[in-house]
């Protein structure tokens, strides 16, 4: 390189001010980079766009009132601000917000940004736009310019949201042969106008049947009107009305219909009742695109359907104007229409259990073996649905129950359960049909301080297993409850629960409770306590602390006589259609199968096919002369106390060859098995077959009666 060159780059390297090239032989010290004023007297404004909206997702009010402009806070109180926001969401049935910041730009003393924001709905599904958001310095602090626009831009200028709802009619709840059990019907409400009565003393004699009142309470209730006034009396059905018109068309009557839900009398528990909407449960049926003031299903089918029975509600969603002009449609939701349920439930079959429990404190279960369906489910004492939904319906007497003793009374068992213990006998224990065991009237199997009786002290003698199940023999089946306890205590629960004992059945739309089978974890986990061989031996008789009710019991009973499947017990027939979607049909829902084999099973069916053959049957003289083969198990269950009456059981199921029906008749302190439950039951067979009633017997036969 020239000598003159390669000193003008030594120069140049001595003198810049920037950094070193490659072209400098030596090394050059590094220099910052030149970095942008920044205005510290400015926060940083987009952050309080963040939170603002943030607020807004978490319906955090508050802290969004904290963050508008001082002219805003000036003219609005921290109620009215979130009343604003509350009320239109609610309004548009919205349940969830999501608002997005998209850009932001700070100019100066001012930010402009852009957000999307979206709210899930009840009713119109999800609702979305796109706005702007500006924040303005005030005192070193960036406060957001707030107008009606930042809750949905179509409110800019104070309009409000306006909802036009379409409910469709509330859909029928129907028999098995599609006759109505609840329906919306028309009531009619019977008043007088005092001043154009004629002929009280005969008005009154004709009102008194109609309204179930006495004429003097007819009377008092229009004593002291003027004679202009209208004066409700009661309100009765439509088909009432039509029938009694003589009656109602007298001088002074007048009749005032409306539209309301009416209820046969058939299986209330089943069906159950709407009430109207309260304001503890207001916003909880206003997330489901409800209006607020509906009736809507409270217990029963009328609960458990509500989506089928209610449909969905449809509605369109406007803007209203201050001036009450409609600025904007946006959105429009038709409603579906709603489906009527019909249920399992036999009308002549309800009726006639009715009947025959009216009067004793209890249930009775009626079942299809072979599907699990309810034909006939009561529960006494009952109560009127009609009476809870129309103030001005005669009320009725005598005493009310909602409690449903079919599903939600859960009770010792006593000796129905002994099929359970000769199924766990059979299959962990050896035993077999032909078994023997000697009855002297008492058991000391447990030592002779631990004695105890059979319910016929004077013993069976010699007896085998089969028709130690015939004839209830406590004996026989304390000695059977030891045999498997010493083998395995978790041998008897477990058979237990395998036959859907200690658990719910599933029965849909239906209130139930799960019944209890006790075992060695239960009962040191509860009571804090090991289980001791009485345990075992108390619970082969359906004693101690097992529990179940009517309904495990008719399921149970039912696998038993279907030749060993269990079915989960159902009263829903079918749900109808509206063309779309179409007609659901249930089918019937295998849950399991008893765990026994097929030599065990016959054994237990022999039994019970023997309670009402066997000279030794506990229930023969109740069926003396029934044309039908029945197979039968009686009960009488200790309830705690010395003094209490035991309750009352009897299972049936017929024909004995080929079973078509279940039937639980279950007493609650009731008396005895024998003689106060099985009467029952025959009479709900002989309803069944439409064989005339049997009258229960007036006295107890001679000799002990079974336990």
């Amino acid at each position: 390189m020239p000598r003159m060159l390669k000193k003008l780059l030594v120069l140049i390297c001595l003198f810049t001010v920037a950094y070193a090239t490659v072209a400098c032989s030596g090394k050059a010290t590094p220099q910052p980079t030149p970095q942008p004023t920044v205005d510290t007297s400015r926060p940083p404004a987009e952050p309080v766009a963040q939170e603002f909206l943030a607020a807004w997702e978490r319906a955090d009010y508050n802290t969004m009132y904290g963050l508008v402009s001082a002219d805003t806070q000036a003219r609005l109180s921290p109620e009215a601000f979130v009343n604003r926001y509350t009320a239109a969401q609610s309004t548009a049935t919205a349940q969830f917000v999501r608002a997005q910041l998209r850009s932001a730009l700070q100019e100066g003393d001012q930010l402009n940004a852009n957000y999307h924001v979206e709210w899930d709905t009840a009713l119109f599904g999800t609702l979305k736009a796109d706005h702007g958001l500006t924040l303005t310095l005030e005192n070193k602090e960036w406060r957001v310019k707030w107008d009606d626009s930042l809750i949905w831009p179509d409110l800019e200028g104070g309009g409000q949201f306006q909802v036009q709802y379409q409910i469709p009619r509330r859909a029928n709840i129907y028999d098995r042969e599609g006759k109505g059990l609840a329906v919306d019907g028309k009531i009619v409400t019977v008043g007088v106008i005092p001043g154009e009565i004629t002929d009280a003393a005969t008005l009154l004699a004709g009102l008194s049947p109609i309204l179930n009142l006495p004429p003097d309470d007819i009377k008092a209730k229009y004593a002291s009107a003027k004679p202009d006034w209208y004066v409700p009396l009661g309100d009765i059905p439509f088909d009432v009305s039509q029938a009694n018109a003589a009656v109602l068309k007298s001088p002074g009557v007048q009749l005032r219909e409306s539209a309301q839900r009416v209820y046969k009398g058939i299986a209330p528990h089943v069906v159950g009742y709407i009430a109207q909407i309260t304001a503890d449960n207001l916003q909880q049926w206003k997330a489901r695109g409800y209006r607020g003031d509906e009736w809507v299903g409270a217990t029963g089918l009328e609960a458990w359907g509500e989506p089928y029975l209610a449909g969905t509600h449809g509605g369109t969603l406007t803007v209203i104007g201050a001036d009450g002009s409609i600025v904007k449609t946006l959105a429009d939701q038709p409603a579906m229409p709603s489906r009527s349920i019909y249920t399992t439930i036999d009308r002549k079959m309800q009726d006639a259990t009715d009947k025959i429990l009216a009067g004793h404190k209890g249930a009775i279960v009626v079942m299809r073996p072979k599907t699990g369906e309810i034909l006939a489910l009561s529960s006494y004492p009952s109560y009127d649905p009609n009476a809870l939904i129309n103030p001005n319906a005669a009320q009725p007497t005598g005493e009310q129950s909602f409690l449903n003793r079919a599903t939600q009374g859960a009770y010792p068992p006593g000796s129905i359960f002994k099929p359970v213990t000769m199924a766990a006998g059979m299959e962990k224990a050896g035993l077999k049909a032909s078994s023997t065991f000697f009855d002297p009237g008492y058991w000391d199997g447990l030592g002779q301080a631990f004695r105890k009786y059979n319910w016929n002290t004077a013993g069976d003698g010699t007896i085998d297993l089969v028709t130690g199940l015939s004839a209830s023999n406590d004996v026989v089946f304390y000695e059977v409850g030891k045999r498997v306890q010493d083998i395995d205590p978790f041998a008897l629960p477990n058979m237990a629960r395998a036959f859907g004992l200690g658990h719910t059945t599933g029965i849909t739309g239906v209130t139930e409770v799960a019944g209890l089978i006790p075992d060695p974890d239960w009962k040191q986990q509860t009571k804090g306590e090991p289980w001791v061989p009485g345990d075992g031996v108390n619970m082969a008789i359906g004693q101690g602390d097992v529990q179940a009710t009517p309904l495990q019991m008719a399921t149970l009973y039912a696998a038993i006589a279907n030749g060993g499947t269990l079915y989960r017990p159902r009263v829903v027939q079918k749900i109808g259609s509206n063309n779309e979607p179409p007609e659901e049909v249930w089918q019937p829902e295998v849950v399991g199968k008893l765990p026994v084999s097929d030599t065990t099973l016959k054994a237990i069916q022999n039994g019970l096919h023997g309670v009402i053959v066997s000279p030794r049957g506990t229930a023969g003289f109740v069926f003396k002369g029934f044309p039908k083969s029945v197979a039968g198990k009686t009960g009488t269950a200790e309830t705690g106390g010395p003094n209490d009456v035991s309750h009352a059981w009897f299972v049936a199921y017929a024909p004995f060859e080929d079973p078509e029906i279940v039937v639980v008749v279950f007493l609650e302190n009731g008396g005895q098995g024998s003689y106060n439950a099985a009467p029952l039951a025959r009479q709900v067979l002989e309803s069944y077959y439409d064989l005339p009633l049997t009258p229960p017997p007036a006295v107890p036969p001679e000799g002990p009666i079974d336990r």
